[in-house]
């Protein structure tokens, strides 16, 4: 098995040239692979102020289903404002399981927590899902303007209507 330092050296006319370029890409994408591992999060990249979060959070609520156990999204359009912190509260008030499912919605913000019960959820979040009578908070800081699409990924839950859209202006 080739030592660390041979996988680097490259012989050339019978003499060894230490390949510094190979050493640097290898290096580069190790701290990229380590970066996506850790979630290190937009608002680390952004710097999100501290003051901003330490405002008061804006409170949304939506329901997954309601108590007639309809497919939707009550409200089923929500509107966000880039640097705005927001307090999204999400219930489940049917008598069946729910997700909150919007991937490039959560990739356009930076999550500063999402509380479900006495449990608090740090990093990034793609989808969150709801059991009957379950209740969470998932606080946010838009950043990506853009339109997307929110869905419930249930089985048959898409197809029967249970979607949305998200707007970040």
């Amino acid at each position: 098995m080739a030592s660390f330092t041979n996988v680097f050296n490259i012989r050339l006319f019978n003499k060894k040239f230490f390949n510094h370029s190979l050493l640097r890409i290898c290096l580069i994408l190790a701290s990229f692979v380590y970066l996506n591992l850790t979630n290190v999060s937009a608002a680390s990249a952004t710097n999100i102020p501290a003051s901003l979060l330490k405002q008061a959070a804006t409170e949304i609520r939506v329901s997954l289903g309601n108590s007639a156990n309809e497919l939707i999204f009550e409200p089923n359009h929500l509107d966000f404002v880039s640097g705005k912190r927001y307090n999204l509260h999400l219930v489940n008030p049917s008598s069946q399981k729910h997700y909150f499912t919007a991937k490039d919605f959560a990739d356009g913000i930076w999550t500063q927590k999402v509380e479900a019960g006495k449990v608090e959820i740090k990093g990034a979040i793609h989808d969150l899902e709801l059991k009957p009578g379950a209740e969470a908070e998932w606080v946010f800081v838009p950043l990506k303007p853009g339109n997307y699409s929110l869905r419930c990924t249930i089985a048959g839950h898409t197809e029967a209507g249970m979607t949305g859209k998200i707007a970040i202006d």
